[in-house]
């Protein structure tokens, strides 16, 4: 079987874990949950990571070119900062405080991108391994305790870095305001900003907006409950995984 393969097979078992591991039964069944963590809300979480996180295989292929894209955004933030110091509405609005705010999305970004380098991880041990697909919940397990402690570290902070953003209601309005105004100035200037480039902006943007989406609906309360609860959790499904070795 060919890696590309792999990489289809583990994307497709690990969205069946994170799908099993978001079901309220199982949730409620295992854990002590905050009160407006009610089915709909534990759905509402579980479809955002699964589209937005943890996409299918063939939505990957679909905006690959785009996924580069962010990527580069990522790894080179300042060839966004390049034209935020040419947008003089975004400096005189948010001053000083511009970049700080640019590279706090871009942190939040971060965690997209780990799935996919978790995920590769996960193919190089299913290949060391010789583990053949289709891959279920007990083969991702295996596969993920394969893993060095720095890479679980690194995917577990990446993760939070997301949240923490969508937590902080006044940052990501602002975030979703600058790259609104970013994605408006490149599709203005077609020939130095190509549509992979442009759509790379709107996929991260959708990310942020998504989530944001979801934790609107709450009140204050409910945002710090449910946030502390999905990283303990998270924390805890680790920590269980890997004390069964």
């Amino acid at each position: 079987m060919q890696e590309k393969e792999i990489l289809n097979e583990v994307i497709l078992g690990y969205r069946k874990v994170i799908e099993a591991r978001y079901q309220f039964e199982h949730i409620t069944s295992t854990y002590e949950i905050p009160d407006s963590f009610d089915k709909e809300r534990v759905a509402l979480f579980r479809d955002y990571f699964l589209n937005n996180i943890y996409p299918h295989p063939e939505k990957r292929e679909e905006l690959e070119g785009a996924f580069n894209s962010l990527d580069n955004y990522i790894k080179q933030p300042e060839k966004l900062m390049s034209i935020i110091v040419d947008s003089a509405s975004l400096i005189f609005k948010f001053g000083r405080h511009l970049p700080k705010i640019m590279m706090a999305g871009i942190k939040a970004l971060k965690s997209f991108r780990a799935a996919t380098q978790f995920e590769s991880k996960l193919v190089q041990n299913a290949i060391e391994m010789k583990l053949e697909a289709p891959y279920d919940a007990n083969d991702i397990n295996t596969l993920i305790r394969g893993l060095s402690l720095q890479d679980i570290n690194e995917f577990t902070k990446n993760n939070e870095a997301l949240f923490e953003t969508l937590h902080d209601r006044k940052l990501v309005k602002k975030i979703k305001e600058i790259v609104d105004h970013l994605i408006t100035k490149m599709k203005k200037r077609p020939k130095v900003y190509s549509q992979e480039e442009i759509r790379g902006l709107e996929i991260g943007r959708n990310i942020i907006s998504e989530g944001d989406f979801l934790f609107e609906q709450l009140n204050e309360e409910e945002q710090h409950n449910i946030f502390e609860f999905v990283l303990a959790m998270e924390a805890s499904v680790l920590e269980e995984l890997f004390e069964e070795e």
